[in-house]
């Protein structure tokens, strides 16, 4: 474990301290690096937790989104490298040591066996991402969608933390191994329902639940490029993953907790998937696009079987690389066009012939074709919801059908038509833009030939 927090919080001093000519191509390598070594946490083994300590531990739920975690942060980095070419010295450490400092806060919330460290880091991602988006975010709009997350985040917090101390007070223990060996003494039905509700607050918030997404689409729309790659691949993923952690806690949820939670989820895909039809700007679809996928996650999570929590748990992984893809394509986009209207971008295929490509990659794995992993994750949930109940068969395959509608759209609004007319000339595509495409679906390709992993 510090074998990799380490390294990554000794990056801070690296980008303050690298002289200016060398200062990204340093960042870069380091974080590669250390990427290339996160690998070996995926390995399996027999135990239910690796690298056990008092306060962190890595069992099969948190490996592979510990992994993903360390391999965003050099993404992050190489796709910030254009945004920040015009800022002055000073401010590029800046944005890089925010960028780090995230870092191992996410790598402790993924692998905390502790409640209250577990609280602390959750809620300590929230600062840095705050910083990106308020400082280095693109629109004048910045700040209003940094108070919409401050506030929908912290609001939603309070709840959790108010149960994890009154958990506290009841066992004696907040260590995740005790609690799931000790039953929590049968409370009065509704003081256990009101505390399950509470528990499930703050990830239903951060996941995003459809009702409270609010602050999403802001935030990505107003986020620099890092900012949105951090959001979509690693901090709704805290949301789910949390879901998970403290459904094991509350024991079986009550019917009575299940239903409105399941069917925001999946009325939330259905509606959000919508939306992004109608959608004029194409980060807020890309965002919209993520609250449907993560609406599965939600209701699979809520169902708590083995099925469900693998489906989960895959979707998860590879929605964290595909809406990271697809950010990083609409800034390439943005970068040229300055604009990011869909009208207003539309038939780049033919000046940049190879972008086109990575563009048909990343909408095939959003649309799940087979044979990518997302299409094995929503098959796999699929399955369990119609298991457990017929008439979400309706809800999903809807939600599905008009996933592939926007996809396509969104594909064919970019990438064909004719060219507008106030674009006359574009810059090429860069070796960097290609190798940071090229890390964003190998894994993804990877995964296909080897599922368990991340099942």
């Amino acid at each position: 474990m510090l074998k990799i927090i380490i390294p990554t919080i000794m990056l801070i001093p690296t980008a303050m301290l690298t002289s200016p000519k060398i200062l990204w191509t340093t960042t870069t390598t380091h974080s590669i690096l250390i990427a290339t070594l996160s690998l070996q946490w995926l390995t399996r083994t027999y135990y239910p937790h690796k690298n056990l300590s008092p306060w962190t531990g890595i069992d099969q739920t948190s490996a592979p989104l510990l992994t993903l975690s360390c391999w965003l942060l050099p993404l992050m980095i190489l796709a910030s490298q254009n945004h920040l070419q015009q800022e002055p010295l000073s401010r590029k450490r800046m944005f890089i040591m925010t960028m780090i400092a995230v870092q191992p806060f996410i790598i402790l919330a993924f692998s905390a066996t502790e409640l209250t460290m577990f609280y602390i880091s959750f809620e300590a991602t929230l600062i840095p991402t705050l910083i990106l988006i308020t400082r280095w975010g693109n629109q004048p709009e910045r700040l209003s969608a940094g108070i919409y997350l401050m506030f929908y985040t912290l609001i939603s917090s309070l709840p959790l933390l108010i149960t994890i101390l009154h958990l506290h007070t009841q066992m004696g223990t907040l260590h995740l191994t005790m609690l799931t060996l000790t039953h929590t003494p049968n409370p009065s039905q509704w003081s256990n329902l009101f505390s399950t509700i509470a528990l499930l607050m703050a990830f239903m918030v951060k996941a995003p639940l459809y009702g409270l997404h609010l602050w999403l689409p802001k935030a990505h729309v107003e986020a620099p490029i890092a900012g949105s790659m951090l959001l979509a691949a690693l901090l709704l993923k805290l949301g789910g993953y949390g879901i998970m952690r403290t459904t094991i806690l509350t024991g079986p949820l009550s019917t009575t907790a299940h239903y409105p939670f399941l069917t925001l989820a999946l009325w939330g895909a259905l509606m959000t998937s919508s939306i992004c039809l109608r959608q004029t700007d194409l980060k807020a679809l890309i965002a919209y696009s993520s609250v449907s996928h993560m609406g599965l996650v939600v209701a699979a999570t809520t169902i708590q079987t083995h099925w469900s929590f693998s489906g989960a748990m895959i979707l998860m992984i590879s929605h964290g690389l595909t809406s990271s893809m697809l950010f990083c394509l609409a800034n390439t986009n943005y970068e040229r066009t300055h604009s990011r209207i869909l009208m207003l971008t539309r038939g780049l295929q033919p000046i940049l012939p190879l972008m086109g490509i990575w563009w048909l990659l990343a909408n095939l794995t959003n649309m799940a074709l087979p044979p990518t992993t997302n299409l094995m994750a929503e098959l796999t949930i699929m399955t369990t919801l119609f298991n457990w109940s017929y008439p979400t068969l309706a809800l999903t395959g809807m939600a599905t059908l008009l996933t592939a509608a926007y996809t396509l759209s969104m594909l064919l609004m970019t990438q064909r038509g004719t060219l507008p007319t106030h674009l006359t000339s574009i810059q090429n595509s860069h070796t960097r833009e290609h190798l940071l495409m090229t890390l964003h679906i190998i894994p993804l390709l990877l995964l296909i030939l080897k599922p368990e992993l991340i099942s």
